[in-house]
């Protein structure tokens, strides 16, 4: 693959990636987790490492997920690593006590699962949601365009981003295509990631827009939003003529895009039938600040809340005897579609996961379900949904209320929102607060203010569709929604801490309290 040559590095060099000093392919072998090269500073003359953390596997991850398609099939990869079976939803599953399992959806949404060996129907669930999209730009099902003598990409926005931040930034495409296979009898889903810088927003010179500073960066979102691609090739009229004839099936997007994809593929370019493209940020995620103890990443909201649930999970039951003592079933649902609402097939808004409970207690039982099975599994279940939290902004403290702050690095925080924008209820709080003192783990806690509109995400959602108690949480950020995000390095390790700890401890603590007598 084409090598990103920037002077602030960190690339996590595989095998089937360039050579950072010759541009040639490695030779060596697929490395181990403890054998890795890794940079992880976004300055060169740093020397920090981290080979055993999980904010350096963070980092790895990030840098894998440049889409939400590349972050499911990343943490299917992981997922197969550390044992767990793959199952299909339109097969027969044959599920076991202690089995651990995952399945995904389009390739943007997974589920996975371990059951306890103690298991018995109506036992409940422990669940930990999150999200695998971001805020971004997507290429239109049309995007060929030119503009004087550019040759640029037509785009569409993806939910609520700073657009202005995408502005001069190193730009490329990735996601997925659908290629016919060489026989021509099946189509082949593949992903593609073009890592070398392809894309460019240029914004206006001051010299012809002098009031910017004073007025504001407002672009128009559908005629200053266009990348650009390449200067456009004049061609003979014999030349334009055969391509015409050639391309024409391709003429959707830009020849040379098709060329790019095609060589990244190792396929003909009239084999791509289909694409499905984000524009991307090429700068790698890193650690940053004085002390580096910050990390700069596009897509922190939400791929650090996913990752760090889908390891909680992983590292949970990872050793036999992990699920020995379990009645319970750990999951982690990572759905897509969050940032526009999640009413999608592969979104928190259709019945996902909760046709994997159903289906999980049917077949532990036998298919024979006893009456109202599946409603005590509910009543007994608790959700953990987790997305990024907003962290003070010490140039904006008046934005938050005032006894409301939350601080990088001081812990996850607990969202709560009188008005149901948030499933957190305090029941719900105190249980998963709870878990966290056990363990000597931080917590904050966060409200919005009176005058200003509160966000949302999937917690009410999932909390109102078959009732199941739910705890709003996340970790607390920076420039929410920007192409590069910042979070503390700390609150990586108290989430991931928090989140195993729940899903080890949480059938105890749930003992202790009860609501309905």
């Amino acid at each position: 693959m084409a090598l990103i040559t920037r002077p602030h590095t960190l690339l996590h060099y595989r095998s089937c990636y360039s050579s950072p000093f010759f541009n040639q392919p490695l030779s060596l072998p697929f490395p181990t987790r403890a054998t890795r090269l890794r940079s992880f500073s976004c300055a060169t003359n740093s020397n920090s490492t981290l080979s055993n953390s999980i904010v350096a596997d963070l980092l790895d991850y990030l840098n894998e997920s440049w889409t939400h398609f590349h972050a499911t099939a990343e943490a299917k990869r992981q997922l197969v690593a550390a044992g767990f079976q793959l199952l299909k939803e339109n097969e027969e599953w044959d599920l076991k006590p202690g089995g651990r399992y995952f399945f995904t959806r389009n390739m943007s949404c997974l589920i996975a699962f371990a059951i306890g060996q103690k298991y018995n129907v109506g036992d409940g669930f422990h669940v930990i949601a999150a999200h695998t999209d971001s805020p971004c730009l997507k290429l239109k099902p049309r995007s060929a365009s030119t503009k004087s003598a550019y040759s640029m990409v037509n785009v569409q926005t993806y939910g609520g981003g700073l657009w202005h931040t995408w502005f001069d930034r190193d730009l490329s495409v990735a996601g997925r295509v659908i290629v016919r296979s060489g026989s021509g009898n099946a189509y082949l889903h593949k992903l593609v990631k073009v890592k070398r810088p392809l894309l460019r927003i240029p914004t206006l010179a001051i010299h012809l827009d002098r009031t910017v500073n004073q007025d504001g960066f407002k672009p128009n979102l559908e005629t200053h939003l266009l990348p650009l691609l390449s200067m456009k090739h004049e061609e003979t009229s014999l030349e334009s003529k055969e391509k015409s004839t050639a391309m024409s099936s391709k003429s959707s997007h830009h020849p040379l895009l098709m060329q790019v994809l095609s060589d990244e593929l190792n396929c003909d370019v009239d084999d791509i039938v289909s694409v499905e493209l984000n524009v991307c940020d090429t700068q790698p995620s890193c650690l940053g600040g004085g002390n580096n103890e910050f990390i700069f990443s596009g897509r922190l909201d939400n791929l650090a809340s996913s990752y760090c649930a889908l390891r909680a999970l992983i590292d949970s039951c990872e050793s036999p005897g992990d699920l020995a003592s379990e009645h319970a079933v750990r999951m982690v649902a990572l759905f897509d579609n969050e940032e526009v609402g999640s009413g999608s097939i592969q979104g928190a808004g259709a019945p996902t996961m909760f046709q994997a409970i159903r289906r999980i207690v049917g077949d532990l039982a036998n298919n024979h379900v006893g009456e109202s099975s599946f409603e005590r599994t509910i009543r007994q279940s608790f959700l953990v949904s987790a997305d990024m939290a907003h962290g003070v902004h010490p140039n904006f403290m008046d934005k938050h209320e005032e006894h409301h702050r939350p601080e990088l690095q001081k812990g996850l925080v607990i969202k709560h929102n009188a008005n149901q924008r948030y499933a957190t209820s305090g029941v719900t709080s105190f249980l998963f607060k709870e878990v966290g003192k056990i363990h000597n783990l931080p917590t904050q806690e966060f409200v919005v203010r009176n005058d200003m509109g509160c966000g949302s995400t999937i917690g009410p959602i999932l909390a109102s569709g078959v009732g199941i108690r739910t705890v709003d949480c996340g970790i607390a950020q920076l420039s929410m929604h920007s192409i590069r995000e910042i979070c503390g390095k700390e609150d990586i390790d108290i989430a991931y801490k928090h989140f195993k700890a729940f899903y080890q401890s949480f059938s105890s603590i749930d003992k202790m309290l009860t609501v309905d007598i």
